[in-house]
């Protein structure tokens, strides 16, 4: 979605304790003989099923990170750590292949972690890197973090939840995301998304994740027609009814790609909602077929 969270990498600094000798007995002027020879730095690597009471923004040292009980308070949950080669020199820059490979890692195993596409949730993935001096001390290693959301629209922001999420999208659940009504419209096109319960009244639903080929992000609208495309095609399974030329006549669609800065990263799930710009129903049109999702004559 072209108004999604922006910010994707965080900052982790390795750092060293130094012990030395305290003791004051027994100096002979030489500073230089007594004392014990410092550790060398060491990589410090993250652990993965482990909650978080601060943002990853905020941990920028090894004194700062500080993992939490997941059935306690929290703002995000680490799911995966992986490491990018040993012998690899110099952090992976934006946009590159390693981050796009980092990214990829990180989305499967979100997905595995939850249960389901983490995209059908209110939740956003994040990936962690070592900063500039972790990185000179060793460490290799990039964390995928998972954050619950108010929303999935512009207006996000980060719930401090109590219990993990593993395994939170394999049923049902208030974190899934399903029935919604629309604000704009009326020939400006949807503007938000609001979640209700698919028992009131409500005019769209979230139907499922497209996945965009590995091309520019979409800038032009020549460019979109590709994801709404995809999208009706997701629409079309969900619903029941046939992916063919009157598909357009029976629903509208809303398409919520990710921000341009996620795209450059690799992240390439569509979020997909039908909508029914004439009508507004009172249950799920999940499997509704033609009958649900009748062909417009207006």
């Amino acid at each position: 979605m072209s108004r999604a969270m922006t910010t994707l990498f965080a900052a982790a600094v390795t750092a060293v304790l130094l012990v030395g000798c305290a003791g004051s007995g027994g100096l002979d002027g030489d500073l230089t003989d007594d004392w014990a020879a410092l550790p060398a730095p060491s990589a410090f690597t993250p652990a993965a099923g482990v909650c978080h009471a601060a943002d990853f923004t905020d941990l920028v040292s090894l004194a700062g990170y500080e993992p939490v009980d997941c059935a306690g308070p929290h703002r995000l949950e680490t799911v995966h750590v992986g490491a990018f080669p040993a012998e690899r020199t110099a952090a992976p820059a934006g946009g590159s292949a390693e981050l796009r490979g980092a990214f990829a890692e990180c989305d499967t195993r979100a997905t595995g972690y939850v249960g389901d596409d983490w995209r059908s949730g209110r939740l956003r993935l994040s990936v962690a890197l070592p900063n500039g001096p972790g990185w000179a001390a060793g460490s290799r290693w990039f964390r995928c973090d998972l954050t619950e959301l108010t929303t999935v629209e512009a207006a996000a922001t980060v719930v401090v939840r109590s219990g993990s999420l593993r395994d939170a999208l394999k049923g049902p659940t208030g974190l899934r995301l399903g029935c919604q009504q629309t604000r704009g419209g009326a020939g400006r096109g949807v503007q938000t998304l609001t979640p209700v319960e698919c028992g009131k009244q409500h005019d769209a639903e979230f139907v499922g994740v497209w996945r965009a080929p590995d091309k520019a992000y979409p800038t032009r609208d020549a460019d979109w027609l590709p994801l709404y495309t995809g999208c009706r095609s997701v629409l079309a399974r969900y619903a029941g009814v046939p992916d063919d030329a009157t598909l357009r006549f029976r629903s509208g669609v809303v398409v919520r790609p990710p921000g341009a800065g996620r795209w450059k990263v690799g992240d390439r799930g569509v979020r997909c909602y039908l909508w029914l710009s004439d009508r507004t129903v009172t249950a799920s049109l999940k499997g509704a077929g033609p009958v649900g999702l009748p062909v417009r004559t207006k």
